[in-house]
């Protein structure tokens, strides 16, 4: 395993990190590494859609702002060369504890998802990014750096939180459900669609993540943003 920091830029990347290493403490589900049923199908675990075909094995994979010991694990079993990014030191030193436990080779690095000076240009096959650019108040960046360091006909597969998982607020049992409707819980939309800085802070829930900063990316910074970066997009889910 490797370890190796890099930098935080701006107040917002200090405040998440410091943010995400208390999560960590806190045994978080979003900190919770792969478990040993996991390691029984390890790449269908790490790929429930289907995206990665029949193996990775010997593929150079960056797992991006993914510390906590689940993808990067998952992907090095499923014999990949894995670098895992993350802005939280806490987080990644779950991956190691993973790959020390299973023996597996991992490289670690600290840094923001959106500065990454120390990772040579072209030079993963595929970037996994589970949910994460809520955390960066741009998140053009972000692509351009993916851009950069994957190779020509490179996968890139990432997940986001909608605008409207920042926008809205969850009030359970308010109000009698309209016929047919799922349960007793009714959504009120609290913030703009157009929104500048960091939503307001709220109690942990299904939406947000307490303690953190997060901002809103609107649809056309998020895949509109993707295809900027010179990326095609096979596919929406």
């Amino acid at each position: 395993m490797d370890n190796h920091e890099g930098s935080t830029p701006n107040a917002a990347h200090q405040h998440n990190a410091q943010a995400w290493d208390r999560l960590t403490g806190q045994e978080v589900e979003l900190a919770r590494p792969a478990q040993e049923a996991d390691f029984r199908a390890p790449l269908a675990a790490v790929d429930q859609d289907g995206w990665l075909g029949d193996s990775i094995r010997g593929q150079r994979v960056l797992c991006l702002a993914a510390g906590g010991g689940r993808q990067s694990a998952l992907c090095a079993a499923a014999g990949a060369q894995v670098t895992v990014v993350d802005i939280s030191g806490a987080m990644l030193a779950l991956d190691r504890v993973v790959a020390a436990r299973r023996n597996l080779e991992i490289r670690t690095v600290q840094a923001s998802m959106d500065h990454l000076p120390m990772l040579e240009s072209v030079a993963f096959d595929l970037v996994i990014q589970p949910v994460s650019t809520c955390y960066v108040p741009d998140v053009q960046p972000v692509f351009r750096e993916v851009a950069r360091v994957l190779r020509a006909g490179g996968l890139y597969i990432s997940q986001h939180k909608t605008p409207t998982s920042l926008q809205t607020t969850l009030m359970p049992g308010q109000g009698a459900p309209e016929e047919g409707s799922l349960g007793q819980v009714a959504y009120r939309l609290a913030e703009p669609y157009y929104c500048h800085g960091p939503m307001p802070e709220v109690d942990a829930c299904r939406l947000r993540e307490a303690g953190t900063l997060e901002f809103l990316h609107r649809w056309e910074e998020l895949v509109g943003g993707i295809c900027r970066a010179g990326f095609v997009v096979e596919d929406l889910l």
